[in-house]
């Protein structure tokens, strides 16, 4: 089940991107992302209303709740979309790509979890891995003002969605499944994010087009309904710090599916990465299997 999991989150979140560079010609960025959560929060109160499976929750529920949709369904995708108005989409995935080692120091920081060696070691094979994926888009941009303002922007985004992971840690240890926290996260993100649009006056304009419409719908159920609720429940059974090397594997899929639809061509450096960041995968799950601790399964599909 965990393997499952796994994959589909990688694989959902791989994709992603080619419906996000469809959101991003006309509707502004706040009111479309907006869109997608509150689109998300409906599908999952319908599911869960009508499977009688919806939790309730007291204040402090609601309050992790409240936190949640600040640092996973709104801080976190306005960073990373402004950030990338300033540095390549391969920067962005690198620095993304940490949340593993900050989920491993928060979890040690917040719940006092031991920091294994091997997280920290794959984690960082698996960054290295990313940087030489990446390197011809990273050694071919100057650094500028603007290239600070993204990273800081794209660090703060990775700094939220690690907030995030610790509060569903929390929020599932007190018995909040993630289909109900995500419903009401992800209605609250929207919430919060409305609410930005009408105080900056960013305006809610929409696109009635097949290709904005159709990449909207992807990213509110594969993309958050399907996507985020895969990797929650892999942040309770795992630990966060494991969770997040999905982080690593997403722009791997992304050059993949890059290479099929656009071209993208393979070189050895970018082979090597692959090789890097493969190693880093097992790297993250070996002394997990040797000492009892969850891990994703090898046999399971």
């Amino acid at each position: 089940m965990n393997l499952s999991l796994y994959l589909l989150t990688v694989l959902i979140w791989g994709t992603t991107w080619i419906a996000i560079k469809l959101q991003l010609e006309v509707v502004a960025i706040p009111a479309s992302i907006a869109y997608r959560f509150a689109l998300a929060a409906v599908v999952l109160f319908a599911m869960l209303l009508a499977s009688r499976r919806l939790q309730r929750l007291d204040a402090r529920g609601q309050a992790l709740c409240m936190v949640q949709g600040l640092c996973l369904f709104c801080l976190n995708f306005l960073c990373f979309y402004s950030a990338s108005r300033w540095i390549p989409s391969g920067l962005i995935a690198v620095v993304f790509s940490t949340a593993t080692l900050w989920n491993a120091l928060n979890a040690r920081l917040f719940f006092q979890q031991r920091i294994a060696a091997n997280v920290l070691a794959g984690g960082a094979l698996g960054l290295a891995g990313l940087a030489l994926l990446f390197w011809p888009e990273l050694a071919g941009h100057t650094a500028t003002r603007e290239t600070w303002q993204g990273l800081g922007l794209a660090l703060l985004g990775t700094l939220c969605f690690s907030a995030g992971n610790m509060v569903s840690s929390l929020q599932q240890k007190d018995g909040i499944r993630p289909l109900t926290s995500n419903a009401w996260g992800m209605f609250y993100g929207a919430l919060m994010l409305a609410a930005y649009c009408l105080l900056s006056g960013t305006p809610f304009g929409f696109q009635w087009s097949f290709a904005y419409v159709g990449s909207l719908l992807y990213l509110a159920i594969p993309g958050s309904v399907i996507g985020f609720t895969a990797y929650l429940t892999l942040v309770g059974r795992l630990g966060p710090e494991r969770a997040a090397y999905c982080t690593v594997l997403f722009p791997v899929v992304a050059l993949n599916v890059s290479a099929f639809f656009e071209g993208y061509q393979w070189t050895l450096p970018a082979l090597l990465g692959l090789v890097l960041v493969m190693l880093g995968n097992l790297l993250v799950f070996r002394r997990a299997r040797r000492t009892g601790a969850p891990t994703v399964p090898a046999a399971e599909s």
